[in-house]
């Protein structure tokens, strides 16, 4: 039987490029000459924006979406904390990767999955879902209505079509 898994992950070689990217357009705009800006990985499982401001912050983070975007990564798998003052009249956010579906999100995506009107059946299987049909048409019209769907908050990709 066909089937494939959907998981929710975020390539980080990708990820390090965006930031380089986002790291080049800030310190070449004109709004951030001469400021102390940027946004770091830090130990792969969160990134680190520090500014002066508030403003450069947001400004910051718009960049970074606007790269995120056109690199083609999804912004659900960002949680932003809030915005902090760290000393040295500097302002730092934090920013949560998520990664993998949690059980909660799996029981979300398997109820979304028996509501509609596909002929499949899923399972969560380890940060995971498992989804089989008879026809593969059914699993692609399944995926496509996932990736459509407003209720989920992560991001999914298709893995392991078989």
């Amino acid at each position: 039987m066909p089937s494939f898994d959907l998981v929710s992950s975020l390539d980080i070689g990708e990820l390090k490029n965006v930031l380089a990217m986002a790291q080049k357009q800030i310190s070449g705009r004109y709004d951030f000459k001469g400021s102390n800006c940027s946004i770091e990985l830090k130990n792969e499982k969160e990134l680190h924006v520090v500014a002066e401001t508030e403003m450069r912050i947001e400004a910051a983070m718009s960049i970074l979406y606007g790269c995120m975007s056109k690199r083609g990564l999804g912004l659900k798998c960002l949680d932003l904390q809030k915005v902090l003052p760290t000393g040295h009249q500097m302002y730092k956010q934090v920013i949560i990767l998520n990664f993998g579906i949690s059980k909660e999100n799996g029981k979300i995506v398997n109820k979304l999955i028996k509501d509609s009107d596909c002929k499949v059946s899923s399972q969560y299987l380890d940060e995971k879902v498992r989804v089989t049909s008879k026809k593969i048409d059914e699993l692609q019209k399944t995926f496509q209505m996932l990736v459509a769907h407003k209720d989920l908050q992560i991001d999914v990709k298709m893995e392991n079509m078989k």
